[in-house]
């Protein structure tokens, strides 16, 4: 479990410091860009390249997840044929959406384009996107199996956004010509940053393609087939379902993109919220996937329980800090035209503390001999969400979606705990769960109570300080985390403090 604090925790800071750039691109984007312009770029482009990489994967993350081992255990470096079965199939994956995507493309003109013309008008660009997204999350599934989680961690959060800060550094600077300029340079992050991936791999020799058909796929050939057709049916529910709203909202909501675009702030600043879930898993995914080979069912409970809560913890003290600030903070930066996504922070952010709290429970069906459980919760997912968010679209504009995304995800967990708890009898929460929603709620109501009529710079500090100070002193003495405790002694240390 140390290994998987260790990795966490530096993969956690790698993601907030990504985030941190992340808001300061935010602010620039929005300041820079016209609204239909950031609905394009950082809601559209991400929603559709997301659902164009879980069509062109082909299942190939779930296969590495749950074969990794045997590869490992059963070939050399050489003979491992894994990662070049990887890559030619998703290659071919994304050939078909782009084949998918010309043969349609009549549609999109005519679903999207009064509402949202600029996403018609480059239309094309998104492949290059979706293709650089496709390769680079597949590499990343073999960078967790090899416990490089920390350099996935900085390419996918850090580095992304490094490369978007400099790329909207040439747009103000002058640079590019124009918005035109960007949009092209910004569908090819994605590739650059693959790229990347894949001179480290191959230079600390942990990549090797060969085109030679492996013992071990030959013999596992008809269990890889059956797991890769049910995991990417059930990854393609699950990304539809995912980012099935910013679609929504671009066809059938007033405003189009700009609509696209608060729903797409709301929904950015609520990804804080569970920042450290990616880096949780992919510390502990490897790490699952040997304890199942292991039949080491006491080490995965251990996992379960221990990423449940100190994920809640987070989740709930970043919670509650970006609620209490969320419109002081637009209004003292000049977003205002952005208030309108505190509503749907509140009700998106609160649907991530709960995937929060839930743990590691897809990951743990991920790398289990259950992963068909994931076909049939993906199934009822898509079968709810994707007429939920439609109608609620509809009838409630751009909160209709967020409303859809709580009920449908919560029950999506709900499935999931309850099947893990009436099969193995692992279950997440003990009263550290109760005590942890409890300290969030108390600190909220003190915090507001204090400061919810102050509003500026000065008072956001203010704010900040005291509810990180009275909730990270109440986690400390109600003992919350197993992990929180050994992280506070070491910094204690570190400033040489008894």
């Amino acid at each position: 479990m140390s290994t998987i604090r260790r990795q966490s925790i530096i993969s956690s800071a790698i993601v907030y410091l990504g985030f941190a750039l992340g808001t300061i691109n935010t602010l620039v984007f929005a300041r820079l860009l016209t609204t239909d312009q950031y609905g394009l770029v950082t809601g559209m482009f991400v929603s559709i390249g997301n659902i164009m990489f879980s069509i062109a994967n082909l299942g190939m993350p779930s296969f590495i997840t749950k074969f990794y081992p045997y590869y490992k255990n059963n070939l050399t470096r050489k003979t491992n044929d894994m990662m070049s079965l990887v890559i030619v199939v998703t290659l071919v994956g994304f050939l078909l959406v782009v084949i998918t995507g010309l043969v349609f493309k009549p549609l999109v003109i005519q679903k999207f384009g009064k509402n949202s013309a600029l996403l018609v008008q480059y239309y094309y660009w998104v492949f290059p996107f979706g293709l650089g997204l496709s390769l680079f999350t597949v590499l990343e599934s073999y960078g967790w199996q090899l416990h490089r989680s920390i350099l996935t961690s900085y390419l996918r959060e850090f580095e992304w956004r490094l490369l978007n800060l400099i790329l909207i550094g040439f747009l103000f600077f002058g640079v590019l010509r124009g918005f035109d300029s960007f949009v092209k340079f910004y569908s090819c992050i994605y590739l650059l940053i693959t790229a990347h991936f894949v001179v480290v791999l191959v230079r600390k020799g942990e990549l090797h393609f060969t085109f030679s058909i492996s013992k071990v796929t030959r013999k596992f050939l008809p269990k890889i087939r059956s797991l890769v057709t049910l995991a990417w049916t059930g990854t393609v529910m699950f990304n539809i379902s995912f980012y099935f709203a910013q679609v929504v909202i671009a066809a059938v909501v007033p405003g189009g993109l700009t609509s696209v675009a608060v729903f797409t702030m709301g929904q950015f600043i609520a990804s804080f919220v569970m920042a450290p879930q990616r880096a949780v898993s992919a510390a502990a995914v490897g790490h699952l996937s040997q304890a199942w080979r292991d039949k080491d069912l006491a080490r995965i409970g251990r996992i379960y329980r221990r990423s449940s809560i100190n994920q809640l913890v987070f989740a709930i003290g970043i919670f509650v800090l970006i609620w209490l600030n969320f419109r002081d903070f637009m209004i003292t930066f000049g977003l205002s035209k952005f208030v309108g996504a505190e509503i749907i922070f509140l009700i998106v952010g609160l649907n991530r503390v709960i995937d929060m709290g839930t743990g590691l429970n897809t990951q743990i069906l991920g790398t289990s001999v259950y992963w068909r459980f994931d076909f049939f919760t993906g199934m009822i997912l898509v079968a709810l969400t994707v007429p939920l968010n439609y109608l609620l679209a509809k009838h409630y504009g751009i909160i209709g979606p967020a409303i859809a995304d709580i009920l449908t995800f919560s029950l999506y967990n709900g499935f999931r705990c309850i099947f893990l708890y009436r099969r193995f009898g692992m279950q997440p929460f003990d009263k550290r769960t109760i005590y942890s929603i409890l300290l969030g709620t108390a600190v909220a109501a003190v915090a507001w109570f204090t400061f919810h009529e102050r509003q500026g710079l000065l008072w956001l500090v203010l704010r900040s300080l005291t509810v990180m100070g009275l909730y990270g002193a109440g986690v400390l003495i109600l003992r919350l985390s197993e992990d929180v405790a050994p992280i506070w002694t070491t910094i204690k240390k570190r400033l040489g403090a008894r």
